[in-house]
């Protein structure tokens, strides 16, 4: 196994220091014929850790596989990603989550949890195979029905029930469909009715949120808020965290730059769920994340065929790229404004998801004894997005041709590089 030594980093803290690693660890004393990594005038942060990921594989290759969004999750300094269940057939059995393991472990660029689906098929009727998902090679510990959300109360509950007995977490898309059904595309607002776009009003996301808290807190249970991007929702976790509720959430890279304005030309690559908001939104999704309410920063990469997406606006699938520029958005947004701190961004992407999903061997500081995971970069270098260069076998960037930071240098996961400039 490859030797290492990291000259002159800087840590999440602000120390410089040389970083040494050996045997797919951090170790005290330089190694022999160590390969020497300048890493003068670079930040190391613990490797990223994405909790959630559309990997579509298996069912949907021509959109994505294991293999390229893991890479495309190295190329973005992720050492770990949760793959979410919305596969075809659906990740909601043993085996079909041993698959998935599988998959990213012949693959090699990072390691792939696979998260397990809520309900069999995705359907909202019965439950999956939940503990036998948990119990299989796979240890699956997070289960979502990401793209639809559990609307019966009750199988929520029950499901609440099933993953307490081994500190399980569910993971809600929370969106209730007789306030934002199928069609809804567009934040609602004047905006959306000039624009002849079904609306996706914020109450259809905090009434859901609101519930499931609800539920959490009468199965002493874990709720995970997927992709919370109104302010009604921030509210509501706001309250929910005061009460002491088991909740934990998150917001993506969109939800923290991009604003709905974006649909003026019906571009679909701009179309997502739940849908770009105002300003008003996105700016307490920031202040939500920068007071820690919001718990991490997840990337919802979603990657789509050319087929999915050309189409009228609204008949489009919804879902856009993130593995390979969420570091940069996050430092566009939230560093380079004072928001968040270097340590704060590695509590945020690496130290909190890895808690969160139960990710053992992630989400650790770089320590000596700790596992060799990082990623080297430089905050000041910056590109234009091109979607062409992206390890993803999709193109539905909403970056393309934005100037955003760039500063990926280096990815390492257990001590091997899975990623370098």
């Amino acid at each position: 196994m490859s030797k290492y030594a990291i000259e002159g980093v800087t840590l999440p803290d602000g120390t410089v220091t040389d970083v040494f690693v050996e045997k797919g660890r951090f170790v005290a004393d330089r190694p022999i014929r160590a390969e020497v990594i300048d890493a003068a005038g670079l930040r190391a942060l613990p490797g990223l850790v994405d909790l959630h990921t559309h990997l579509r594989e298996p069912g949907r290759e021509d959109a994505e596989t294991v293999a390229s969004g893991s890479l495309a999750a190295a190329r973005g300094g992720f050492t770990a990603v949760f793959a979410m269940a919305n596969t075809q057939p659906v990740t909601d059995t043993a085996e079909m989550a041993e698959h998935v393991l599988d998959l990213g472990v012949a693959a090699g660029h990072c390691q792939v949890f696979p998260i397990g689906s809520i309900t069999k098929s995705l359907a909202g009727k019965e439950l999956s195979e939940m503990l036998l998902m948990h119990r299989s090679r796979a240890g699956v510990t997070v289960f979502s029905d990401d793209g639809a959300c559990v609307m019966d109360a009750g199988l929520m509950r029950r499901a609440f029930e099933w993953v307490k007995q081994f500190d399980g977490v569910l993971a809600q898309h929370s969106q209730d469909v007789t306030l934002a059904g199928p069609s809804a595309c567009c934040h609602e607002s004047e905006y959306s009715g000039r624009l002849g776009l079904p609306g996706w009003p914020p109450v259809a996301e905090s009434v859901i949120i609101a519930r499931d808290v609800a539920l959490a807190e009468a199965t002493g249970s874990r709720l995970h808020v997927c992709h919370i991007s109104t302010a009604e929702g921030v509210d509501v976790l706001r309250w929910a965290k005061k009460r002491g509720a088991p909740v934990t959430a998150e917001a993506t890279p969109h939800h923290l730059l991009l604003t709905t304005d974006l649909l003026s030309g019906y571009d679909t690559t701009f179309k997502v769920n739940p849908p770009l908001r105002t300003n008003e939104h996105v700016e307490a999704v920031r202040e939500a994340l920068a007071d820690g309410t919001i718990d991490i920063v997840a990337t919802d990469h979603a990657p789509h065929a050319p087929q999915d997406k050309d189409h009228a606006f609204v008949d489009a699938r919804p879902g856009m790229l993130g593995l390979e520029q969420v570091l940069g958005v996050v430092i566009e947004t939230m560093v380079d404004s004072g928001r968040l701190t270097w340590e704060q961004v590695a509590d945020r992407m690496s130290h909190a998801p890895a808690k969160i999903g139960r990710a053992v061997g992630q989400g650790r500081p770089i320590a000596v004894g700790e596992p060799a995971n990082l990623v080297l970069l430089d905050p000041k270098r910056r590109a234009v997005v091109d979607k062409a260069a992206s390890a993803s076998r999709s193109h539905n960037n909403p970056y393309h041709g934005r100037d955003l930071p760039d500063p990926v240098e280096l990815t390492m996961w257990a001590g091997r590089i899975t990623h370098r400039r």
